[in-house]
């Protein structure tokens, strides 16, 4: 079991360096016991792309989750991922074999990736009553290729890839499988668990980039709704989307059913969404790479976001807590 504070040297390098196998050229100085810092170099015409995320709302597949979110923030700004650093804190009683899992799965998807992990921190600590990573992605992009969430403009087709509710449906079934179990089929929950296998919008990025693209936004917590209004906030426009053609699976609309929640509002790493002048193009070349992806609807001038559900029309909100914390704090009872 492990002891309060930093972990040992010798766990430090038994179930942490020596986990991280993927390694890439750019990284000068990586992990290693007593460096502080990573060294990364780059071509005269690139620039750095960051971004960082906490992982609060899941203890399962944590590690892996950790890379794939930090790693999709990094692609929606068309910049390849090439390393990560791994903040963990560990509660009281943590096994070592835990922390090695972890690794064993942010290296998992790494390696996938083709990300180096640079350095982090871990410690085990009481102010935790479970595990919490904060993943720092770095990423790199050439000057005139950068994409911004703010440069959807009027007249834009609005695409989304995947199916809306991936992330949360599969945290769903894995959390509350034995409360899902009275009600739904074995097979159908063992469906859902199975959506973490699309948590990547890195190829999704990558693809819609190399058409062309004004904006794009992983879809992460408050889900699609919330990643709508995000981006037409940051780009000062208005929207108009068609409610029945945001693809989504059965599995997520049943299980979103049983516990009362909004699946348009539910966390949904997975999904990738972009606004581009030609979003049939895009969601052309998603589907030769056997990507679902579906035009949803149109930027427009002024601010009115709408949702078009047939003759009924609803105002985006900006949005609030995501569905998720619904289930965990207590405010819905299955």
């Amino acid at each position: 079991m492990l002891q309060i504070g930093k972990v040992p040297e010798s766990v430090l390098k038994r179930s942490i360096i020596k986990q991280i196998k993927t390694k890439r050229d750019e990284i000068v100085v990586g992990a290693g016991v007593g460096e502080d810092c990573a060294a990364i170099k780059l071509a005269d015409d690139e620039i750095f792309v960051t971004s960082t995320d906490p992982i609060t709302g899941t203890s399962h597949d944590i590690g892996a989750l950790a890379v794939h979110v930090t790693a999709n923030d990094i692609a929606s700004s068309g910049a390849e991922v090439i390393g990560i650093m791994l903040s963990v804190l560990l509660p009281e009683g943590t096994d070592e074999q835990e922390l090695k899992t972890i690794m064993q799965q942010a290296e998992e998807v790494c390696a996938d990736l083709n990300i180096q992990t640079v350095g982090g921190h871990t410690e085990v600590t009481s102010v935790v009553n479970q595990t919490v990573i904060t993943a720092t992605g770095i990423g790199k992009v050439r000057k005139d290729r950068l994409v911004k969430t703010s440069g959807a403009r009027p007249g834009d087709d609005v695409v989304v890839t995947k199916w809306i509710g991936l992330e949360g449906t599969s945290i769903i079934a894995k959390e509350k499988e034995e409360l899902l179990s009275g009600r739904l089929s074995p097979s159908f929950i063992e469906e859902a668990k199975g959506f973490s296998k699309y948590l990547s919008v890195v190829k999704d990025a990558a693809i819609a980039t190399s058409v062309g693209v004004s904006a794009m936004h992983d879809v992460t917590e408050g889900g699609i709704f919330g990643a709508l209004w995000e981006i037409a906030e940051a780009s000062r426009c208005g929207l108009e989307i068609r409610l029945l053609d945001i693809p989504v699976k059965q599995e997520t609309v049943e299980i979103c059913e049983e516990f009362g929640i909004n699946p348009y509002c539910l966390i949904s790493s997975g999904s990738m969404l972009i606004t581009a002048p030609n979003g049939l193009d895009i969601v052309r070349e998603l589907e030769k790479a056997g990507i679902n992806a579906a035009v949803i609807g149109k930027v427009v001038s002024g601010n009115d976001r709408v949702v078009i559900n047939g003759d009924e029309k609803r105002f985006l909100e900006p949005p609030g807590s995501d569905e998720l914390y619904r289930i965990y704090g207590g405010e819905q009872d299955a």
